[in-house]
């Protein structure tokens, strides 16, 4: 993993201003404090613990359920890469993601939307507009999934068809693009200790996420699978354990199953 990112000279990862991007940015930055790192996102990460020679993050303010601040702002990272590291292989990070959880509608339609422009029209915007670059450099792709993309999820349906979509994109990008320079990886997180669930419905968001992984666990689990050449990851065994079941029910099954899972874990859920 250190050998790999020591040939990159850019990293663009959005949502990096908390949880599983905060991480990746701060793993990132401690392999090889030369990246020049940017970040997408609505707020501006902290400088704490970047490791000492580190470059700063640069920040590009963006709203990414706005299809025109993607545009934006993917202009901007073009030029300030072409600018500040001009040769080098280049690391996309599609981190930033949002939830919703509850019996759908719930907690809104305007939320369900946000979920498909966050989780997959920017994903899909981002990567086709720094993809020219990614190929005449060489680089690699990161889209995180999440653990329900392996399953039909009740109580989460749009959240989890989103990562589906996700996981199944990457998939099949990957193949598109072998023997470019461009690897891509699906990353599958379980529950993870983040903010990410303050505010989507889930209950008591803090109880919920100091059962999962801690986000630099997931991070260095991503960069060294992606590191190994590999299309796609389940950080944990717990998690790994659960996938692989589930890909062994018929769908539906799977969906009762994961409704029954839901069912004890989303108030909103009767």
């Amino acid at each position: 993993m250190n050998e790999l990112l020591q040939t990159f000279s850019v990293a663009v990862v959005t949502g990096g201003s908390s949880g599983l991007g905060k991480s990746f940015i701060r793993l990132l930055k401690t392999i090889n404090p030369r990246l020049l790192i940017c970040n997408l996102s609505r707020r501006k990460p902290s400088a704490e613990n970047s490791p000492p020679g580190a470059r700063d993050v640069v920040h590009f303010p963006c709203d990414l359920a706005r299809g025109t601040d993607v545009a934006r702002v993917a202009a901007r990272v073009s030029e300030t890469l072409n600018r500040e590291a001009p040769s080098g292989r280049v690391l996309l990070v599609n981190n930033s993601g949002v939830g919703g959880f509850g019996r759908f509608p719930a907690p809104g339609a305007e939320r369900q939307l946000e979920i498909v422009d966050v989780n997959v029209r920017a994903v899909v915007d981002l990567t086709a507009r720094l993809l020219p670059v990614l190929l005449s450099r060489g680089g690699g792709i990161i889209n995180v999934a999440s653990i329900v993309a392996h399953a039909p999820t009740p109580f989460c349906a749009t959240y989890g068809a989103s990562k589906a979509f996700l996981l199944h994109w990457s998939l099949a990008l990957g193949e598109e693009l072998r023997g470019s320079g461009v690897r891509v990886l699906a990353v599958s997180p379980g529950t993870t200790r983040t903010e990410f669930f303050q505010g989507s419905g889930a209950g008591a968001p803090d109880a919920i996420a100091r059962k999962g992984m801690a986000p630099d666990a997931v991070a260095r689990c991503a960069l060294q699978a992606l590191a190994a050449g590999r299309s796609s990851v389940v950080p944990g065994l717990g998690n790994r354990l659960a996938a692989g079941a589930a890909a062994l029910l018929p769908k539906a099954a799977a969906a009762r199953l994961a409704g029954t899972v839901m069912r004890r874990r989303i108030p909103q859920a009767p």
